[in-house]
């Protein structure tokens, strides 16, 4: 008995130490592939970084998310065979790594990196549409939270649509990922302007922001452009693959059995006005179904739009009203304000859309469309808000410095707001027109709807 107890207490000791040099010896590699990696020379870490990948697969995160980045580099710098096999590597990588450090590996962000890493490099590993397509499929229904990167929302998109023009997949599935996709983008959306509307608050009310919050401001900003140009690219695939002669025999002929469906009727009226099918009798009749369903702001808007069809402006306008009472939501509140300000602007009713167009600011001061379209309609009013040609093309600056804004706070409208400015500022009074009337740097005041005042700039 004391025998078999000194064997197995010696086998323990032996396996410690066993591990204790394991330990040791990707301890040290570790340290060594990193410091190589940190420094950018990915050949020279790839030897140790595969010993400790081998040896101790569990021993540190480091192994993955380092490994990661040489796979990527050598991938880069490779081709034929060697390329697919490093591809091959970095996708069981990824598998590794959701296999032991599955807290720190959401399926929703890795799963759609080697979904992503596979259609990327389609043809050199013989991926099908259809495969590549329930890849991103599995990874979006498994975990859609953490399915966020812009670039494999916009590719899962593309793939349904590859999909629909082969005849592989039916309207209707197009439409409802299309529906799908575009609201996990706005959700996305959301959150980063959330975000990124504390800092503008804070720098607006005149206190400067610390440099972390710089970075953070940057990164906000980096992801608003990113999700604002797959949202076009997504809209952009959809086409005209949604045109009203598409969009209403599917429509018709499944209302009947979704008529109180209110998820169902809200994309289905979303879709026929957001592609102008609203002269249709089938969308005042979706928009009913919608409203008696689910009455809610949606629904009090578009009833709105079918008055404003219907040419019974001031009861849609009571509507919009109570659609914006209605809503409780920040984000949807000043997406809405902004819908409901473009249609008051589009039918010229210029101060009951810059109401609209202010509240959407004040919810969502980071989104500078707004801001465009005031200036717009500045500028469009300028023969009318002045008593002097000088006075008039006044307003111009006006209008640049409402685009200005613009540029300001959201960096997905930098280059749409420099042209506006551009565009008022080539308009208004140059400065021998200013040195002309000899009012440098004095108060003009513009009136009608406008009721504003810009200052003359003062020349040498």
């Amino acid at each position: 008995m004391k025998a078999k107890i000194t064997f197995l207490l010696t086998l323990f000791i032996a396996i410690s130490f066993g591990y204790a040099q394991q330990d040791e010896e990707c301890m040290t590699k570790l340290s060594i592939f990193h410091e190589y990696v940190k420094a950018k020379n990915y050949d020279a870490a790839f030897e140790p970084w595969m010993a400790v990948r081998n040896k101790c697969p569990k021993f540190n995160n480091a192994i993955y998310v380092d490994g990661e980045k040489i796979l990527n580099h050598k991938i880069k710098n490779a081709a034929g065979a060697e390329k697919i096999g490093f591809i091959n590597d970095l996708i069981k990588l990824y598998d590794q790594r959701a296999q032991y450090f599955a807290s720190k590996t959401p399926k929703g962000k890795y799963g759609a990196l080697s979904c992503q890493l596979m259609y990327d490099n389609r043809k050199e590993l013989n991926k099908s549409s259809d495969e590549l397509y329930d890849c991103f499929d599995a990874v979006y229904k498994a975990d859609k939270k953490n399915f966020k990167n812009p670039k494999s929302l916009y590719t899962y998109f593309s793939l349904m649509v590859e999909l629909y023009d082969a005849g592989k997949k039916p309207a209707k599935d197009l439409f409802n990922k299309y529906d799908d996709v575009v609201e996990k983008v706005q959700d996305e959306i959301k959150i980063a302007s959330g975000q990124l509307n504390k800092l503008v608050a804070k720098e607006e009310a005149g206190t400067p922001l610390t440099k972390k919050e710089g970075q953070y401001k940057r990164y906000y900003g980096q992801v608003l452009t990113a999700y604002d140009k797959i949202a076009s690219g997504i809209d952009g695939q959809l086409g005209p693959r949604a045109n009203c002669d598409n969009l209403i025999p599917l429509y018709t002929k499944d209302f009947e059995a979704h008529k109180t469906d209110a998820v169902w009727l809200k994309r289905a009226v979303s879709r026929m006005y957001y592609k102008e099918c609203t002269d249709e009798p089938l969308y005042e009749e979706l928009v009913k179904a919608y409203d008696e369903t689910a009455p809610s702001a949606d629904t009090k808007y578009f009833v709105g739009t079918v008055l404003f069809k219907n040419h019974k402006e001031n009861e849609a306008i009571n509507y919009f009203k109570e659609s914006y009472d209605l809503e409780t939501d920040t984000f949807k509140k000043a997406k809405l304000a902004n819908n409901i300000g473009l249609i008051l602007k589009k039918k010229g009713r210029y101060g009951q859309a810059r109401t609209y167009f202010r509240n959407a600011l004040k919810l969502n001061p980071s989104n500078g469309r707004p801001h465009l379209s005031i200036a717009a309609m500045y500028a469009a009013s300028a023969n009318n808000c002045g008593d002097t040609t000088f006075n008039k093309r006044a307003v111009y600056w006006l209008a640049a410095q409402e685009a200005n804004k613009a540029a300001r706070v959201d960096p997905t409208q930098k280059k749409n707001a420099a042209k506006s400015v551009a565009n008022y500022k080539a308009k208004a009074p140059q400065k021998a027109e200013i040195f002309s009337a000899g009012n440098s740097g004095q108060v003009i005041k513009i009136a009608c709807w406008i009721g504003g005042q810009v200052t003359v700039p003062a020349i040498q």
